[in-house]
């Protein structure tokens, strides 16, 4: 939904408050620099009806007075447009960037499910580029406006007292251009706001392609993903055409009334001339002031582009700030500390958001023990994931409650919660850093001893020591210089320093070779130790120990025990257990 112009400015104004200072001062010094402008025309019309009136009047050293109050203006102009070019400017930069912090900040509160249902290239698009335009939108908006109603008024007022049915005349043509402008104005907000849109997909495209560039060309996939990102760049050519059919319309429009303006000041300056209403020097300070007026108008014309591109940018920041996140901190929070790990799920029930009518879990009960070692198993689909997202409320249950020591997790202050459970997953990502920087990213205030222990309990210290750098070793983006054990020891040994009393390990080793698996393996069977365990797993060898065994189908629990137990019963699990057995 597109939003209004007063609306947007409205909602973006507040981000002026902490500049409000250099703003008037900046407003004060656009003020100045209208007055400078202002004033020539009279100048030049009291030089002029001396020397029409009485020649000998005009003498030097009145010349020389009017040249110095020009100088001085001049120098005043200097003055504060070096203010406005420079502070304005970083007033500009300083809005953009405030708005950057609160863009990425409110995007960190939002939850998965936003994630699963946006691109991230759009995301990108709209934390740098639609915010690029914000600097000069935020500089130049209010100054530019300021100007050209001062002008306007000013030049009317001086105008007037010249002769009113001519300032009239020429001063009818402002709100018919006012309203053109307007209607073409519109059209262009359209097209930069789809043009937004498409920039975004093309960094969606490009992201997506060159973040699988290793799928891409082990399926020797490049022409098509060549051809797609010229589908991509050609759909952008084609909103660029439309964008530049309106600016032709806009400038032409306004080309054509700045004709019609001078054209009124010949036709009607010269007829009231030719009956002596009006006196030469008078008719040449009109010239001068629709002058003005026109470099004024004009200005304003050349800034439309960047207004509309500017609020373009500005609709669609507050597009992303304008979705709520779905999980809150409750408004009465309950203390969690001193966790033992009791997990309880009671009657649970859950579905995505975008497909209500489909439930993942149905009426479900589980019950995990402190310290106990549970194990999910089943086929795809039975809702082995979703278990685990509940816990850290990752997503909220739509029925029933999840507790952890007996507090509804919806009770806790979300920090305090994901602060208790540490989470392993299949798909390891380490950030763009050192060794060191991504297990400090478990406890961020733990010195370097700490960040060793962790390394060690892990089986990642001797690794390490081995890269090039040891843990100052840089590790690529996503972690690309590191092999999938490696990397998965480096974040068991983020949830190390973490030590937290809950765990949550997703398939950690499914993704693995073996001899991985097993120096993975044995890194969390230590990391597990005295920690309440909820692991999710294909293959069963790895969780045949476990405290308790549940069998997840799509119709909820159908068997839990242990190993022997569940084999024992001759059920799901056991037939499970058997195809696994074969496949090894």
């Amino acid at each position: 939904m597109q939003h209004s112009t007063s609306t947007l400015i409205r909602r973006f104004a507040p981000y002026f408050r902490p500049y409000w200072r250099v703003l008037f001062l900046d407003l004060f010094c656009a003020g100045l620099t209208a007055a400078c402008d202002i004033v020539l025309p009279m100048l030049v019309r009291s030089l002029a009806q001396r020397g029409i009136d009485d020649i000998s009047l005009l003498s030097v050293r009145f010349i020389a007075n009017i040249a110095l109050v020009y100088l001085i203006l001049r120098i005043i102009d200097v003055i504060a447009t070096y203010f406005m070019a420079n502070v304005g400017h970083v007033m500009g930069a300083k809005i953009e960037t405030d708005m950057r912090t609160a863009l990425f900040t409110h995007l960190q509160k939002l939850s998965f499910h936003y994630y699963a249902n946006t691109k991230v290239g759009q995301l990108m698009a709209r934390i740098t580029s639609d915010l690029f335009d914000v600097t000069e939108f935020a500089h130049h908006c209010p100054e530019e406006f300021f100007i050209a109603g001062l002008k306007i008024l000013l030049s009317f007022a001086i105008l007037c007292t010249i002769n009113v049915p001519l300032t009239v005349i020429i001063f009818m043509i402002v709100p018919i251009m006012v309203v053109c402008s307007a209607k073409f104005n519109h059209q262009m907000r359209k097209t930069f706001h789809k043009n937004r849109v498409q920039v975004g997909e093309i960094n969606a495209q490009v992201e997506d392609s060159l973040l699988g560039i290793r799928v891409v060309k082990s399926f020797t996939g490049e022409d098509r993903e060549i051809s797609k990102f010229e589908s991509g760049n050609h759909d952008w050519l084609q909103i660029k055409r439309e964008n530049y059919f309106w600016m032709g319309a806009f400038n032409a429009t306004t080309r054509a009334f700045d004709g019609l303006m001078y054209l009124a000041v010949i036709v009607a300056g010269g007829a009231f001339m030719l009956h002596g209403a009006i006196q030469p020097a008078d008719f040449m300070a009109y010239i001068l002031y629709v002058s003005t007026l026109l470099a004024t108008i004009r200005r304003i014309v050349e800034f439309a582009e960047q207004f509309q591109r500017g609020m373009t940018g500005i609709e669609r920041f507050f597009e992303v700030m304008d979705v709520q996140p779905e999980i809150h901190n409750p408004a009465q929070p309950v203390p969690l500390s001193q966790v033992q790990g009791n997990i309880h799920f009671k009657d649970v029930s859950f579905a995505y958001a975008d497909d209500p009518d489909t439930p993942v879990l149905h009426h479900l009960d589980l019950d995990v023990k402190a310290g106990q070692s549970v194990a999910l198993v089943g086929p795809s689909g039975g809702g082995k994931t979703t278990i685990c997202n509940l816990i850290p409320r990752f997503y909220d249950v739509t029925g029933g409650q999840v507790t952890i020591d007996g507090i509804d997790v919806r009770n806790v202050r979300l920090e305090d919660l994901r602060q208790q459970i540490g989470v392993v997953q299949q798909d390891v990502y380490l950030f763009s850093g050192t060794i060191f920087d991504n297990i400090l990213y478990g406890r961020p205030s733990a010195c370097s001893e700490d960040v060793i222990k962790a390394a060690k309990e892990a089986g990642a210290h001797d690794f390490i020591m081995k890269t090039p750098h040891g843990y100052d070793t840089y590790v690529g983006e996503r972690g690309v210089r590191l092999s999938g054990g490696q990397k998965q020891r480096i974040s068991i040994a983020r949830v190390f320093l973490k030590n937290p009393p809950v765990l949550i390990l997703d398939e950690a080793t499914s993704a693995l070779d073996n001899e991985s698996e097993r120096l993975v393996q044995e890194s969390l069977t230590r990391l597990a130790k005295g920690r309440t365990t909820i692991t999710i797993a294909h293959r069963l060898s790895t969780i045949r120990s476990a405290d308790k065994i549940v069998v997840l189908t799509e119709d909820g629990i159908s068997e839990q025990g242990t190993h022997a137990e569940l084999s024992a019963r001759n059920g799901v699990y056991a037939s499970l257990d058997r195809l696994a057995r074969g496949f090894d």
